[in-house]
């Protein structure tokens, strides 16, 4: 049996992890600091936490489920009793990116992260269609990267990704470094930006006299339908006046070279923000 030792297993995140892993064929070894982290595993799971120690003695895998900017002190602090050939799995690509695992060949290193369930998908139950986060009763995809190690570790880390994102449709796998363009790239600087954009954009319009809830209806239609021509889930075209609107309003919107955020000196530049 593949033994886990889960970091932070008390956290948001951990605590997500750690009820998907339960009655998996993993052995886990849930690692909690906080007394309301340890408080939440046992109320909410009934779950008990070891020792750092205790949980890293013969285990075969460490995923840290500590926000990113812990992930170096934690990395750094367990690193003399990690035994080569372990395999360390991180949840984002932020820390990993950066530098922030200790400099040992000898480890395995993993990186996963989900896409969250999509905005176009086939969900009929009620829980489904609110599990917008996922990991819990919405179907959603995955991306995962071997950062270093034996070539036969991925699917070892891809067989895990899947339990603790599940339940998983499409399992993609990329590069740490496509996965730092997706995120924060893509979906940070791109798309939570131009997210809180029309947000403001609602919001002026609500100040100009439009009742919030008939622009929020507008706007969240909208979206539906020109999001399912854009990205192809429906075969369709614009109409001329919204191509004209779309010709006019980018420029005013956009700066020329917005695509820069993806250059790798940018990338590297917002994940040290974080980081």
């Amino acid at each position: 049996m593949t033994s886990i030792a889960l970091f932070g297993a008390g956290g948001k995140m951990g605590c997500r992890l750690a009820k998907n892993l339960q009655g998996s064929r993993y052995d886990v070894r849930h690692v909690e600091v906080s007394d309301a982290g340890k408080a939440r595993l046992q109320n909410e799971l009934g779950i008990s936490t070891v020792d750092a120690d205790k949980a890293l003695d013969g285990a075969d895998v460490v995923i840290l489920a500590v926000p990113d900017t812990a992930i170096g002190k934690v990395a750094a602090s367990i690193n003399d009793k990690l035994k080569p050939g372990m395999m360390v799995v991180a949840l984002d690509a932020a820390a990993p990116f950066a530098g922030h695992f200790p400099d040992r060949p000898d480890l395995t290193y993993f990186v996963t992260h989900p896409c969250h369930p999509p905005i176009f998908n086939d969900e009929t139950d009620m829980a489904a269609k609110k599990d917008h986060f996922g990991g819990v009763h919405a179907k959603q995809h995955i991306v995962s990267a071997l950062m270093q190690g034996p070539e036969d570790a991925y699917a070892v880390g891809e067989e895990i990704a899947k339990v603790i994102w599940a339940p998983v449709m499409r399992s993609h796998r990329v590069t740490v470094e496509q996965m730092a363009l997706l995120e924060p790239g893509l979906s940070e600087t791109v798309c939570a930006s131009l997210l809180v954009v029309m947000r403001e954009a609602m919001d002026e319009c609500v100040r100009r006299g439009v009742p919030k809830e008939a622009a929020r209806d507008f706007l969240l239609g909208h979206m539906n339908v020109l999001g399912a021509v854009i990205f192809e889930e429906v075969q369709g075209v614009f109409s001329d006046a919204c191509n004209k609107a779309i010709e006019f309003g980018k420029p005013v919107l956009m700066k020329d070279d917005w695509k820069r955020v993806f250059e790798p000196q940018e990338i590297a530049a917002s994940i040290q923000r974080i980081t």
